[in-house]
């Protein structure tokens, strides 16, 4: 049996209303249900980032968009810019809207479902409810579309293929023709037995056999001998589509897109990118033509498009002088770390401040962690 949560405040996950109070100012988060950023929206943000805080935008673990630095009041005018580009639907729900799907689904041909539509049936869905404002802002829906990639993410509630998955795992559950109703009713019954067991737990594992209880709150139960052996997302480079098509996928070093950075991806995406929790970034649709200019323009820019990269799996929490608790500017050490030729190639590897191990990728990874000493490098 799982023993429940002991969590005695609140969760403080920031949102774009509000705002976290980091040592470099206001920290605004902004979700982006699947990833998707249509090419009007990244203008919007480009600009808010220069004209408001920091010009960089920060990538998440969790496929969002950070906007750091905020001076005193720009939350206010940010609010304004995001609702304008439609990236603000819902003032109560933005902090719950924590949507990570397949990247290229429906695109490339894999997966058993193109989860693009339940991604925005299941945000609407959310953001019509009133009492899933409740929700805490730790809460993370995976639609997987069978591939494996995002469901070892962890999600709370999601879909691998067309199964229900609770906390990971699959479950079998009666039919529904409609996968986003079903997901809002298994995260109904999340805060149902979130309430039950005393209203504080942040994520579905963290409940007293919350998997279990959720899924008989369902009519189901759980399959863990289904559980996908994946994960991770599309390597960097090109990804065959469809109808003469393509998309490029691209690291961004150490999740902050600069403004040249979005600049590239403006010229170079037909309607929209997306965003990745690998810290990656998707222009799909492109004409298999025009390809290789486009390649080329995102790594004059300064983005990776090679797989066989350094940048390939480097990763790092905000580190100093963004975090307070911070020992080190993790991001300057993990640059000299990857232009000298001392971070391994082809292993995550995750550099983080201090204990709390912010933005750390699930799965095996090579851990740097700063001390009073100096860096500890551990499996984690």
């Amino acid at each position: 049996m799982q023993a429940a949560s002991g969590r005695d405040a609140p969760d403080r996950c920031p949102g774009a209303v509000q705002v976290h109070a980091a040592a470099d100012g206001g920290l605004a988060r902004v979700r982006l249900p699947g990833g998707r950023l249509g090419r009007d929206a990244l203008a919007v943000l480009r600009a808010a980032a220069i004209d408001l805080g920091d010009p960089d935008l920060e990538l998440t673990s969790r496929g969002n968009v950070q906007v750091r630095a905020l001076r005193p009041g720009a939350e206010l005018d940010l609010a304004a810019r995001l609702t304008g580009a439609g990236l603000l639907p819902s003032a109560t729900h933005e902090r719950v809207r924590n949507l990570v799907a397949s990247p290229l689904s429906g695109r490339d041909g894999r997966g058993a479902l193109d989860v693009r539509p339940v991604v925005a049936a299941f945000d609407a869905g959310l953001c019509a409810d009133a009492a899933l404002a409740a929700l805490p802002g730790r809460f993370l829906v995976t639609l997987d579309d069978g591939r494996g990639d995002v469901t070892p993410l962890g999600g709370d509630v999601g879909l691998y293929g067309d199964r229900l998955t609770l906390a990971g795992t699959p479950a079998t559950a009666p039919a529904a023709g409609d996968p986003a109703a079903l997901l809002l009713r298994a995260t109904r019954a999340f805060l149902a037995e979130r309430a039950e067991q005393g209203g504080t737990a942040w994520r579905l594992a963290e409940l007293t056999d919350g998997p279990a209880r959720v899924a008989a709150r369902l009519g189901a139960s759980l399959d863990e001998d289904a559980r996908p052996s994946g994960g991770g997302g599309s390597a960097a480079g090109w990804t065959s589509q469809a109808g003469g098509l393509a998309a490029i996928t691209a690291v961004v070093p150490l999740g902050r897109l600069t403004p040249a950075h979005a600049a590239a991806l403006l010229d170079a995406a037909p309607e929209e990118i997306i965003v990745t929790p690998w810290r990656t970034v998707v222009v799909p649709d492109v004409p298999v033509e025009e390809a290789g200019r486009v390649e080329t323009l995102l790594t004059a820019a300064g983005l990776v498009t090679d797989p066989a990269s350094r940048w390939a799996g480097v990763t790092a929490c905000a580190g100093r002088p963004g975090c307070a608790k911070a020992l080190a500017d993790v991001r300057a050490d993990a640059r000299a770390a990857v232009a000298a030729g001392t971070t391994p190639a082809g292993s995550p590897v995750h550099w983080v401040g201090c204990e709390r191990r912010c933005g750390a990728p699930k799965g095996r990874h090579v851990e740097m962690l700063a001390t009073a000493d100096g860096y500890r490098s551990t499996a984690a």
